[in-house]
């Protein structure tokens, strides 16, 4: 039983408390944010809506309008191609996108000034969406941008780098991706992360060993309050560090239960090996499995009924096959094969498997090798276009944005590629220009 008060000893105010949390957690990423923010900007804004964090549009100014033509226009929704395509950026949105004839209008209204990207004989796709990285600082960010994912879903951070990240967006675009941010990891070992909030100082005895649900949802409440659009957590340790039992139970069904009543329908983000612990995470009703090398057929049934999410991270799993530590080469070896068949298998039930990455810093995997990753262990090329696209906007509720398609009114993120994803999962990796919020951030085509 839970005998201590989680609301013990004065609190500041939220819209005060919550703006030097961010200014604290912008200081720790690197962000620098008095060079990014206009002045009084922090102190200023009220405290938003944290579902309305990632997708602000931004209160800077908008980049200039850009034209991209001549290219072929993949539709990831349907896999419609629209060869001799046009598309029209401007004030942060698409303002077209199809023939030369449907986008005539709009390439007159973006004037003489608009800035032009040749794309003939590339093809032309919506900004990509890396649904599992830890991305703490501007390096991280830029670097992921990189790769064309321009919306990103956190698996957490330190001290809610995330969360600043999230707004960053919105003053600066092209700075950092669309973030969907989780704040601090729900996890037993929280260490010093207890320092990122004052509002955290009531679990610091129980730092080491955060398990009794009361405590759990505690946390996730927080998390939430400072900006966090969706929750992590865990039911076993990681597979990446040797000395760990990926296999061991951390929290079951009750623990589970309790940070996903507590996050008041922000979608938590399980991070799970065992079958029973993929099976807990499941019936406690998380949004999405990560990693999830064990998961049954029967629980593969359960997710396809209930609409839970298969995040494999395929790629960074089956990687560490290459590692120089012995224990991980083996966990490598063996789960990439496990891991490939589940994903194939989650695929031929119906759930939807969505592309993570697991980068972590600058450590970034680009988000097509997940993808064709996915490709090859069954998924095919239209899905796994669908799981960095459509499906994980679907996901994170913002497919009526325009993320994961380029639609007339949607968000400006623009990926080019070298060569047709759907005749070779390997182009997803031939990213050759980028656009986030409507800002070039890469372009190699010049």
């Amino acid at each position: 039983m839970c005998e201590h008060d989680h609301s013990t000893g004065p609190v500041p105010s939220k819209p005060l408390e919550r703006r030097h949390v961010l200014a604290g957690a912008a200081a720790l990423a690197g962000l620098g944010l008095t060079g990014v923010l206009p002045a009084g900007a922090l102190a200023a804004e009220p405290a938003a809506s944290p579902a309305s964090l990632p997708l602000q549009r931004g209160k800077g100014k908008h980049p200039g309008a850009v034209i991209i033509e001549g290219g072929t226009l993949i539709d990831p929704g349907t896999g419609h191609a629209t060869e001799d395509a046009v598309v029209v950026l401007a004030d942060g949105v698409v303002q077209a996108a199809g023939t030369r004839d449907e986008t005539r209008k709009a390439v007159r209204e973006a004037g003489a000034k608009a800035t032009r990207i040749n794309a003939h004989g590339k093809f032309v796709l919506p900004g990509f969406v890396d649904a599992h990285v830890h991305a703490q600082a501007f390096e991280d960010a830029a670097l992921i941008l990189s790769h064309g994912a321009t919306t990103v879903r956190s698996g957490s951070s330190s001290f809610y780098q995330d969360i600043a990240l999230a707004r960053v967006p919105h003053h600066a675009p092209g700075l950092a991706p669309r973030m969907h941010a989780a704040g601090l990891f729900v996890s037993p070992d929280q260490g010093d992360s207890i320092l990122a909030d004052p509002d955290l100082a009531p679990l610091a005895a129980r730092r080491k060993q955060l398990t009794d649900p009361k405590d759990l949802a505690h946390l996730t409440r927080v998390n939430r309050s400072r900006g966090a659009t969706v929750i992590k957590t865990r039911a076993n340790p990681r597979a990446g560090i040797p000395e760990q039992d990926p296999l061991e139970l951390v929290y079951g069904k009750e623990q589970l239960s309790a940070i996903v009543h507590a996050a008041k329908g922000a979608g938590v983000l399980c991070h799970a090996y065992s079958a029973k612990g993929i099976a807990g995470a499941v019936a406690a009703g998380v949004k999405s499995i990560e990693h999830g090398v064990f998961v049954d057929e029967e629980t593969l049934a359960r997710m396809a009924k209930r609409g839970t999410y298969f995040t494999p991270t395929l790629f960074g799993i089956a990687g560490m096959a290459d590692s120089g530590n012995s224990v991980l080469a083996e966990r490598g070896r063996t789960y990439g094969p496990i891991l490939a068949a589940a994903a194939r298998a989650a695929n031929e039930l119906g759930v939807a498997v969505i592309g993570g990455t697991d980068s972590f810093g600058t450590d970034v995997i680009p988000i097509g090798d997940e993808a064709n990753a996915l490709a090859e262990a069954g998924l095919g090329k239209l899905k796994a276009l669908q799981s960095i696209t459509t499906a994980p906007a679907k996901l994170l509720g913002v497919e009526r944005d325009g993320v994961g398609r380029l639609v007339r009114h949607g968000v400006a993120d623009v990926v080019v590629l070298d060569r047709n994803p759907l005749e070779t999962s390997k182009a997803l990796s031939e990213v050759r220009v980028v656009i986030a919020q409507g800002a070039i951030v890469r372009n190699d085509l010049r």
